[in-house]
């Protein structure tokens, strides 16, 4: 599989945002709504086909499907950077090698996207939510689409008190270099070189 994108997730989408645009110097793009779980984003391109998402409950709209995905429904305290996704090529058949808690797949789509994604019944991923959720895009990937940043992920760190085990899932799931699991308080990191410079996005 392969890191298709992150998220940061805000007690509102304007603090998400904002918290986005501070830590990397660029401004964010449009997104739009998932009804499903009843949130919304705003979207920036990486470079290398990935891209950052900022994400909150969206307070017009009533979810058709709860608890919300991405433990949002549990969300407090300051906008942080909260999960990391994966893309797999074919979900269904891939699903096999998942883990227990990537094993309920439901249809998503936002607009003219649509996607696949594993999403707990809970909506609360293993390992204090560290664990990716997986996708696969039915369609063209819209990192593809957004404007170029100019900002490229460097290294994604993982930080949890479980960091032995939490590695080893990682390690089933994707061979990425960027990507480091150490132990530590529950946390994500991404490290990037942006157009001012070295940025970290905690």
């Amino acid at each position: 599989m392969k890191l298709d994108h992150l998220a940061v997730a805000g007690a509102t989408l304007d603090e998400a945002v904002a918290h986005v645009e501070k830590a990397l110097g660029v401004s964010m793009g449009p997104g739009g709504q998932h009804p499903r779980y009843g949130t919304h984003n705003r979207l920036i391109g990486l470079e290398g086909g990935l891209y950052l998402e900022a994400i909150a409950i969206d307070p017009s709209v009533d979810p058709q499907d709860q608890p919300r995905w991405f433990d949002l429904d549990r969300f407090e305290g300051p906008a942080r950077l909260t999960n990391w996704i994966l893309r797999a090529d074919d979900l269904m058949a891939e699903q096999a090698q998942l883990p227990d808690h990537a094993q309920r797949v439901v249809e998503m789509q936002r607009g003219d996207l649509q996607w696949l994604m594993t999403v707990p019944l809970d909506g609360i991923l293993p390992f204090d939510n560290l664990c990716p959720a997986v996708l696969q895009w039915l369609g063209t990937p819209p990192a593809g689409s957004m404007a170029p940043s100019g900002c490229s992920l460097d290294r994604l760190i993982l930080s949890h008190p479980e960091a032995r085990e939490l590695g080893k899932l990682v390690e089933v799931l994707i061979r990425d270099t960027r990507i480091v699991v150490e132990a530590g308080a529950p946390g994500l990191r991404a490290e990037f070189t942006s157009p001012s410079g070295p940025r970290v996005l905690a």
